[in-house]
């Protein structure tokens, strides 16, 4: 497996940790990375991925949204929904990386990671998302990120 897949691979971990268990952003990026063991290019890219992706999930949510056809965010698997986030925001903010590369990287570990039919599900998606990149332009959330994974705690 290539460094850049175990980046992507480590960067929808660490979403997934923030989305289904609730962890900080900063805080589940700075646990997990302290137990990757990827070259520093490949910590590097699962950083950038993961930190970008972060920063602008509110608009990569909305921008999903509008090509999920009849599919509401929160009704999508988690880990579907994270490598959606994860490739919409290299679609959108890395375009020296091949749309094709991108979206056969998406298929894959959605084929890895989640059900049967995810790969279709995420192709599907990304397929109707790869048609607007010129024309998407993702900016950083207003509020901060974490507030969408915040958990409550007593104090």
């Amino acid at each position: 497996m290539g460094v850049r897949r175990q980046a992507r691979e480590a960067a929808l971990q660490m979403l997934y940790l923030c989305d289904n268990c609730k962890f900080p952003s900063q805080e589940a990026g700075r646990e997990y990375f302290q137990t990757l063991l990827l070259q520093s290019a490949g910590t590097a890219f699962a950083h950038q991925l993961f930190s970008g992706t972060v920063e602008k999930i509110d608009a990569l949510d909305k921008l999903i949204m509008k090509y999920a056809e009849n599919w509401a965010l929160d009704r999508m698997a988690t880990v579907d929904r994270n490598i959606l986030r994860l490739a919409a925001y290299e679609l959108v903010e890395m375009p020296e990386t091949p749309v094709n590369v991108i979206i056969d990287e998406a298929v894959e570990i959605a084929k890895k990671y989640s059900t049967l039919d995810s790969g279709k599900f995420v192709n599907g998606i990304l397929d109707k998302l790869k048609n607007s990149r010129k024309l998407i332009e993702i900016k950083p959330a207003e509020k901060n990120a974490d507030e969408k994974y915040k958990t409550e705690t007593a104090g």
